[in-house]
């Protein structure tokens, strides 16, 4: 927004004073003369007033904002005061009607220094408030406090803003250390997990090459754990880069219409080998007619997948997992999956970081384990669909249940 020079509200004022000084003259029958004679006297006096004041405001340029707004109202008054006296010496009045409006100007100006001085002193306290909410921006041992309590609506709004800034800025910081201990938490885990199986493998290939192992049946089962481990790398180096996809905002979704029937059967029949080596049921079917959906299939198969996997691992052997899909009553334009377990649930303090990257509710790592990216994958590829991943405990297990829109909407067209 453009802003208007500032010598034109002067200029505006000093135009309307002239016009007004020659209006009342005017009705008032007074003579060219002295009305010209008047506004000259009047008028130079002040002015040589205000450029007083304006030397005053030049020298105190450096000093608070009350005391430069107090030193301006003061100047203000004093011109005031200085020019009417000017004007009535002029006319030639009585001394009683001098000494009168001496009197007058003496007991106005009085008031109207009070006030300046009391205005400067609110300025004073409201700029010195802004001071300190600045100052406390970044601090995080500082309590928060209202900075402009009767402060000029200016002032005050920006107080406002500052406040606001700081809780950004604050919660954000905090954004930033939980990402920092996870991003810490996570390279400590793939190190490990790394680690592990690369240790397993060298020490496989010394074996192989120094001929320790002449068996037949030896040197196939090195070589069958050789795959693998190889396999379990390769895993874990796809799901760091799908998570780094997720994070980076990077995923590159198709969006086609699909059955969600064909969904769940597909990540039942992926996990199903898993279940069975476990010795874990898995049982699924979809309420209803299966809806069709608008989405990215292989993102949403890979989300099921993790959470199914996810289930087996922590299911017992004899236990089972029961997949359940259909339309949201709550909200019949989405869908849900939900994947129950019999694992024992979720400890209550382990539910609001159970989707964070490289959380994982056992502590005590076992090989094969993984490093807890599947369900932080999960989450990213559902709310690149706007969906909702949650979780829940029930029936001495675990319930995730993932809820996604039917119809895509492109929210960037949409906003547009």
């Amino acid at each position: 927004m453009s802003r208007s020079p500032t010598w034109v509200g002067p200029a505006v004022v000093s135009v309307t004073g002239a016009i007004a000084c020659v209006a009342v003259a005017f009705l008032t029958s007074m003579s060219a003369r002295d009305a010209v004679e008047l506004i000259a006297v009047a008028g130079g006096t002040a002015l040589v007033a205000v450029v007083a004041g304006a030397i005053a405001l030049a020298a105190l340029r450096t000093r608070p904002l009350g005391t430069q707004i107090a030193a301006l109202t003061c100047t203000t008054v004093i011109a005031l005061m200085v020019g009417s006296l000017v004007a009535a010496q002029a006319m030639f009045i009585s001394q009683h009607d001098l000494s009168v409006l001496v009197i007058v100007l003496l007991a106005a100006g009085t008031v109207g220094v009070a006030a300046s001085l009391v205005l400067g002193a609110r300025i004073g306290v409201a700029s010195s408030s802004l001071v300190e909410v600045a100052r406390r921006i970044g601090d995080a041992d500082a309590e928060p406090t209202a900075a402009t309590v009767g402060a000029p609506q200016e002032l005050a709004r920006l107080g406002e803003e500052l406040a606001a800034m700081e809780a950004r800025l604050e919660l954000a910081r905090r954004r930033e250390q939980t990402l920092e201990a996870s991003r810490r938490e996570l390279v400590a885990w793939v190190s490990h997990d790394l680690r592990t199986p690369l240790a397993g493998m060298r020490a496989i290939v010394e074996a192989l090459e120094d001929g320790v192992v002449v068996d037949p049946e030896t040197i196939a089962r090195y070589y069958r754990t050789l795959r693998e481990e190889a396999d379990h790398l390769a895993a874990l180096i796809d799901d760091l880069f799908e998570l780094s996809r997720t994070q980076a905002g990077a995923l590159s979704l198709q969006f086609a219409r699909i059955s969600l029937g064909d969904l769940v059967s597909d990540a039942l029949a992926g996990s199903a080998p898993v279940a069975e080596a476990k010795g874990v049921r898995l049982e699924g079917h979809v309420v209803g007619r299966p809806p069709e959906i608008e989405a990215s299939p292989p993102e949403v198969l890979r989300a099921l997948r993790n959470l199914l996997e996810n289930a087996i691992r922590h299911t017992p052997s004899d236990g089972s997992v029961v997949v359940e899909a259909g339309v949201d009553d709550d909200a019949p334009d989405s869908v849900y999956v939900s994947v129950l377990d019999t694992g024992g649930g979720v400890a209550e303090a382990d539910l609001d970081r159970i989707f964070e990257v490289a959380f994982q509710a056992d502590r005590a790592r076992t090989p094969g384990s993984g490093a807890g990216l599947g369900l932080a994958i999960a989450k990213g590829f559902v709310d690149a669909h706007q969906g909702e991943l949650t979780v829940c405990n029930e029936n001495g297990g675990a319930r995730f249940t993932l809820r996604l829109p039917r119809e895509h909407v492109d929210h960037a067209e949409h906003s547009e």
